[in-house]
């Protein structure tokens, strides 16, 4: 009997910088498994697509959110908040994935409920890595449905 195949991950990049979100999704695809990625602009994007998709029947909601804190409209610290209040979100794990180092920020995404806090890299390699790193721990403790 062959093993099954591995479930495809799906993320969510909410992140307002487009050289950003080339480089999260190029380090996504150079992945084992590559998951399928979609991607919001901001915050408000991000919550109306994902109720959107909560709304439906079959919706497809994705496995992992990678998110960014500084977006116009909304942030990522305020987008947190709002997926850990909505009962059909809040078990979407978030990784918060952002330039900033600075501990409020770290303590409130924690407060906030992300699952981890991952400061971008400015050096492309080591950006890769840590994507990739991102990818293979949700991917290999993802339940399969």
């Amino acid at each position: 009997m062959a093993s099954p195949k591995p479930r495809t991950l799906r993320i969510l990049v909410v992140d307002d910088d487009d050289a950003d979100t080339v480089m999260i999704e190029e380090a996504l695809a150079a992945a084992t498994v590559p998951p399928v990625t979609q991607r919001a602009r901001d915050g408000r994007e991000a919550l109306d697509q994902l109720r959107a998709e909560a709304d439906e029947p079959q919706g497809d909601l994705p496995d992992l959110i990678l998110l960014d804190l500084n977006m116009p409209r909304m942030g990522g610290l305020q987008l947190l908040e709002e997926l850990k209040s909505d009962p059909r979100l809040q078990s979407i794990p978030v990784v918060v994935l952002t330039t900033s180092d600075a501990h409020p920020d770290i303590l409130a995404s924690y407060r906030h409920h992300a699952s981890a806090f991952v400061t971008k890299p400015l050096d492309l390699d080591r950006f890769e890595s840590a994507v990739q790193k991102i990818n293979a721990f949700f991917a290999d403790t993802a339940e399969l449905p």
